[in-house]
């Protein structure tokens, strides 16, 4: 199942042309991210204030830049669950222009499941759980 969510190009996020300035892909790829582990139901500041501490990092992400976003533009951000692992996870993000369609960027993205220390660790079985129901939906 693919996780959407809508994003509206503001003046901040762009350059001086009102191009969407590259380093912004990444932001709106997170806030998608952070709204569907929410709509999960997994509460990402439980994890930090449980014991020892855990969260998602960025561990990899690749990018492949299409087409330019604009200032106003309206973008949807598509999400997928691709697999998870014992520590890891990994999406596929699409950003696309929601008045046409158009696809603008591409992202693979590796989160690793990290203490507050920077250690790896294993994924909690009911939060792997949540994650592994999304892959089946998406078949």
């Amino acid at each position: 199942m693919t996780h959407t969510f809508p994003i509206r190009v503001y003046y901040e996020d762009t350059d001086a042309g009102g191009i969407v300035y590259h380093s912004n892909y990444l932001n709106f790829a997170e806030r998608a991210r952070t709204e569907m582990v929410r709509e999960l139901g997994i509460s990402q500041r439980a994890m930090l204030e449980d014991g020892e501490g855990t969260a998602f990092a960025v561990r990899s992400a690749h990018l492949d830049f299409l087409r330019p976003a604009r200032l106003d533009d309206l973008l949807s951000v598509e999400t997928q669950v691709i697999s998870i692992g014992g520590a890891s996870i990994e999406l596929d993000q699409r950003i696309l222009r929601v008045e046409d369609g158009t696809e603008l960027v591409r992202l693979g993205v590796r989160l690793g499941y990290i203490t507050l220390s920077g250690k790896p660790a294993r994924i909690p079985a009911p939060v792997r759980e949540l994650f592994a129901k999304r892959i089946s939906e998406r078949r």
